[in-house]
C-alpha cells in the first residue's frame, strides 16, 4: 500500500466534479495526455448529470479525477487520471473502489472502460484490479498528425 494510503486518517477528500473544478481539471488533463479531453467534453458530462468526482488533498489541491457514463446494467469509464505529481500512490486503486462503490448504487453490475494500447501502466493497474480484456478497438484514439491508436476494451463484473 503507498504512503499516501497508509496513514490512519485519509489526506484526501472525494466530492462530485463541478464546472468550478474545470480550470485545475483541464490543466491536469493537458499534463496527462497527447490528446487530452476538451473543456466541452466535461461540461457535456456533467451537463449530462454523468457520475464524476475530484480527490483532492490536504491543501485542496487537485490529486485525481473521474468520469463515468451509466449505460444498462453498466458503468463505462470515460476517464480517470491521476495528476503526474501524485501517480504511483494508489489514487487510481482508491478511484476505482469509488467507481465501484456508485455502480454498486445504482444498481449497475459492470464497468467497462478503453484504454490506449500503449497506456502499459494504467492496463497493469487494471489488471490487478481484476479488469479483463475483452476485445480491441482498431483506431480509437486520436493522436497528433492525425493519426490513430488502438483500444484495449476491459471489463469488471461489480458484486452488488
Amino acid at each position: 500500500m503507498s504512503a499516501l494510503l497508509e496513514r490512519g486518517q485519509p489526506p484526501w477528500e472525494a466530492a462530485p466534479m463541478r464546472v468550478p473544478d474545470l480550470t485545475e481539471v483541464i490543466a491536469v488533463e493537458r499534463q496527462s495526455y497527447p490528446m487530452p479531453w476538451t473543456h466541452g467534453n466535461f461540461v457535456d458530462s456533467l451537463a449530462a448529470d454523468y457520475p464524476a468526482e475530484v480527490l483532492r488533498g490536504p491543501r485542496a489541491e487537485l490529486l485525481g479525477y473521474w468520469v463515468a457514463m451509466p449505460g444498462v446494467d453498466e458503468l463505462h469509464l470515460l476517464n480517470i487520471t491521476v495528476a503526474p505529481a501524485w501517480q504511483g500512490r494508489g489514487l487510481a486503486v482508491l478511484m476505482l473502489d469509488r467507481l465501484g462503490a456508485e455502480c454498486r448504487r445504482s444498481g449497475l453490475t459492470e464497468i467497462w472502460l478503453e484504454v490506449r494500447t500503449s497506456n502499459e501502466r494504467a492496463r497493469e493497474v487494471y489488471r490487478r484490479y481484476g479488469f479483463a480484456e475483452a476485445g480491441r478497438r482498431r483506431a480509437y484514439y486520436p493522436m497528433p498528425q492525425g493519426q490513430r491508436e488502438d483500444a484495449i476494451l476491459m471489463n469488471l463484473s461489480v458484486a452488488a
